[in-house]
């Protein structure tokens, strides 16, 4: 048996050090107050940077893991140009936390572990759960357009969608909060593009999702009419935009999901029933809880964290030389 043991570490090497609290904590001490610093100052300005920084870790985390891949500009391969990631933004916030971060501390903090930093703070910047993450990301050395093309898509059944978590190591209670909040559903807006076939195509000869609640239904259409601006922009979670919370969740309890996607939460008994055991006295710290949670597993899914899978970028829209 020892001997097998040793086998296996000759032929699969020894594994990759693990994520940590902390892990710059020695050789950049300041590195995420900086990062934070960037992330409220650009709030600030535009209220919709902490959705824009949640998205963003969500989308480079669902592709080839939480590598920084979302990052590159590489001309017409690069994996943000991809369909799944319309609507990202962010990106010159993490560059300008990363510049500094070059300045004070050259070549110790990654993008990828920024860009998981900014996520994190902007929950914070929201009035959602304060909690520590995990660093020690390596950026990746692949960036590909044709690798995102299986991101999470609001057209997606929720057994699809289901799947598609699944295949990342998250459950359905993952699925269940981080759809509405790392996809910054409890705290974006979305284009009235996303919304054009549920309100007027939905079913056949025409005609509007008959799950949304008909008192919704004439501000939907108000807001995104048939022949208006699709590009307008409207809260997700309704009423409660601006703040990280379980709104939307009673939203989609009560028909009055803007995206469609997070209405098939209720077409699968399972992402239903996560649903409903977050109303009840402890609805908030229970959501909270079991957010900080995924977020954490979400943090660690397909990371780089050695020399040979990954590299420290110099600037994050550009591998090294």
């Amino acid at each position: 048996m020892k001997n097998m043991i040793i086998v296996m570490f000759i032929i699969f090497g020894i594994s990759e050090a693990r994520l940590k609290v902390g892990f710059h904590r020695k050789t950049c001490p300041d590195a995420e107050s900086i990062v934070g610093g960037f992330v409220r100052d650009a709030a600030q300005f535009n209220p919709q940077i902490p959705a824009f920084m949640l998205r963003l870790h969500f989308h480079d985390c669902f592709v080839q893991g939480c590598d920084g891949s979302i990052l590159i500009d590489n001309g017409p391969i690069s994996e943000k140009l991809a369909v799944g990631h319309q609507g990202v933004k962010g990106f010159d916030v993490i560059e300008n936390a990363k510049a500094q971060l070059e300045f004070v501390c050259p070549g110790v903090v990654s993008c990828a572990d920024i860009v998981a930093i900014a996520a994190r703070d902007a929950v914070a910047f929201t009035f959602g759960p304060i909690y520590e993450v995990e660093t020690g990301r390596k950026d990746g050395f692949v960036s590909n357009i044709s690798l995102a093309d299986n991101m999470p898509d609001f057209r997606d059944s929720i057994h699809l969608l289901k799947k598609k978590f699944f295949d990342k190591g998250l459950t359905e209670k993952d699925l269940v909060v981080l759809t509405d909040s790392m996809g910054a559903h409890t705290i974006g807006t979305t284009a009235c593009f996303f919304l054009m076939d549920r309100l007027y195509n939905f079913v056949p000869g025409g005609g509007p999702d008959p799950s949304i609640n008909p008192d919704f239904l004439p501000e939907l259409m108000e807001t995104c009419p048939p022949e208006g601006d699709i590009n307008f922009r409207l809260p997700i979670d309704h009423d409660s935009g601006e703040n990280f919370d379980n709104g939307i969740l009673q939203n989609i309890r009560s028909g009055f999901a803007v995206l469609q996607s997070d209405s098939k939460l209720l077409d699968d008994p399972e992402t239903k029933q996560i649903l409903d055991s977050y109303f009840g006295s402890t609805n908030q710290s229970s959501f909270e809880a079991d957010f900080v949670t995924s977020m954490v597993k979400m943090g660690r899914v397909g990371v780089k964290t050695s020399s040979k899978r990954g590299e420290i970028r110099r600037v994050c829209n550009t591998f090294n030389d």
